[in-house]
């Protein structure tokens, strides 16, 4: 195509040959030019980008354990993870090596980097089985996936534990049960217990919630089998009152009498004072993970 229409070019200005060979090596060169330039930019942009300098390259190993404590006292998390980071990776074998792991996964935690301060603390557990800090560990790996802090939005809708995907919860309370069964002389095993409790009795509250909904919805059959999971897999948790009030009017609803009424017996005689028969309405009280659970 350039031929042809350098030909046509010719043909219009009366040019000769030799006119149409400089014509293409100019057109050529500045081609070659821009794409030096294009070349040139993109190698710059690139050198600016990654090529940062790194203050913290010269550090010794004290010098960023040092920063790095200062900005845990600061309370800046995000970077004072990044330092403990980059200690434990330059220095694997130092001194301050077991401590920045411990430290970079709890200044991720607070910075709510739940991932990386994870894939922190899971590294310490399986590099440091004999560690005299393990018991902080498997304490600070339930804290981080337990994360109760549900956000100004969960404090607006009142949203609670029971109301999340109880997976986490789960993760949670193995870690805590980790501390409370490996270490019962750890000064964090009855805080440990304590979230054990808790969690135990949010996931007895996420079932009765779905025992509720299928109760509504008239699968009597389905509310009856989940509420029956409640009292046999949470029997102490106080969601219990409520899983026995559904059963006893999903056996009702499915014309089961004799099970209806023995399921009224063992409600009155566990939970003499419920107004639930009455009502229909638990009585809840308002309560947070540190507040020890009636039993």
């Amino acid at each position: 195509m350039s031929d042809v229409i350098s030909d046509a070019s010719l043909r219009l200005a009366g040019s000769s040959a030799p006119q149409k060979c400089i014509s293409r090596i100019s057109l050529g060169s500045i081609a070659l030019l821009l794409s030096c330039i294009c070349a040139l930019l993109l190698v710059s942009g690139c050198a600016g980008s990654d090529g940062q300098k790194d203050d913290t390259d010269i550090w010794s190993e004290s010098k960023l354990y040092s920063e790095g404590t200062d900005k845990l006292n600061d309370g800046d998390f995000a970077k004072c993870g990044k330092y403990f980071e980059k200690l434990e990776a330059r220095f694997p074998f130092g001194p301050y090596s077991q401590q920045a792991q411990i430290n970079a996964a709890y200044c991720y935690w607070k910075a709510q980097e739940q991932t990386q301060a994870l894939v922190a603390i899971d590294r310490f557990i399986k590099l440091h089985q004999g560690s005299p800090t393990l018991d902080y560990a498997y304490y600070l790996k339930g804290l981080i996936t337990f994360n109760d802090d549900l956000g100004w939005l969960g404090k607006f809708t009142g949203q609670d534990l029971s109301e999340r995907d109880p997976k986490a919860a789960k993760e949670a309370f193995e870690s805590f049960k980790t501390v409370v069964e490996r270490f019962p002389n750890s000064k964090y095993a009855p805080d440990s217990l304590d979230r054990m409790r808790y969690i135990v009795n949010s996931l007895a509250e996420a079932d009765v919630i779905v025992a509720r909904f299928y109760y509504q919805r008239g699968a009597y059959l389905a509310s009856a089998n989940r509420a029956q999971l409640v009292i046999r897999d949470y029997d102490r948790a106080p969601a219990v009152e409520e899983a026995l009030y559904i059963l006893m009017k999903s056996y009702e609803k499915l014309g089961m009498t004799q099970l209806s009424n023995d399921t009224a017996r063992v409600f009155k005689l566990n939970f003499p004072d419920s107004q639930m028969l009455e009502t229909g309405q638990r009585v809840k009280k308002e309560r947070k993970w540190w507040q020890i659970w009636n039993q």
